[in-house]
């Protein structure tokens, strides 16, 4: 996974605030890398269940192929992307919760 987990963690933290941070949420996933990117849909997609954290490289290759949505507005499309993303990272041995603390 390209994508540290502390920024899968900042996109956690700025999705539970798209009330009052949606332009932040917007700007930091914006700045990301397009390969970053896919990473976290190729993640909102395990943590909703399409796919198993072994298939991450499946979902990575049709997050890749799919992508014809500026990121940002997909991921807001998606009313529990936090829920999904912590869910992902859980699913790769990764704590969330930990790295969330880490950035308060």
């Amino acid at each position: 996974m390209e994508i540290s987990a502390t920024k899968v963690a900042q996109v956690i933290v700025l999705a539970r605030e798209l009330d009052r941070a949606e332009s932040e949420f917007r700007a930091f996933v914006e700045r990301l890398g397009v390969d970053e990117q896919a990473e976290l849909v190729a993640l909102m997609w395990i943590g909703r269940g399409s796919y198993e954290a072994e298939e991450f490289s499946e979902a990575l290759a049709m997050a890749t192929a799919e992508a014809s949505t500026p990121t940002a507005d997909y991921l807001m499309g998606s009313p529990h992307l936090s829920d999904h993303l912590e869910t992902a990272l859980d699913s790769l041995n990764i704590s969330a919760v930990e790295l969330e603390n880490d950035l308060m």
